[in-house]
């Protein structure tokens, strides 16, 4: 395992209530962006989530991969929505898009184990 992306995204929900309680507005803001970016519209959430996911995985966030993974499979999206998002991905980032859909793949394995459970 390279990385424990459960762990991860849990890690950094507890730092992000601590950078909430240093910068507040900022923090605020941005989860009501979140929040109306992703709601269903034209897009649905699940496709925004997956949008979101090949982005994080083009930019090397691996923070942002555990979230987007985690909220697409919560939002509706199959493992094979997933896979192929990381190969539009890996598409438009070539060769590093690659090794962070390794890291992609590794958060929907052990998500899906959660799920399961």
């Amino acid at each position: 395992m390279l990385k424990d992306h459960t762990r991860k995204y849990h890690e950094l929900i507890g730092l992000m209530g601590k950078l909430g309680g240093e910068i507040p507005d900022t923090m605020k803001a941005f989860d009501q962006l979140h929040k109306s970016s992703t709601v269903d519209g034209a897009l649905s959430k699940k496709t925004k989530e997956l949008i979101a996911l090949g982005i994080a995985i083009t930019v090397r966030c691996d923070g942002c991969i555990s979230f987007h993974v985690n909220d697409a499979l919560q939002s509706g999206a199959s493992t094979q929505e997933v896979l192929e998002t990381i190969g539009v991905a890996i598409l438009m980032g070539g060769g590093p898009s690659v090794v962070y859909g390794c890291e992609a793949l590794e958060a929907l394995q052990q998500f899906s184990v959660l799920q399961e459970h």
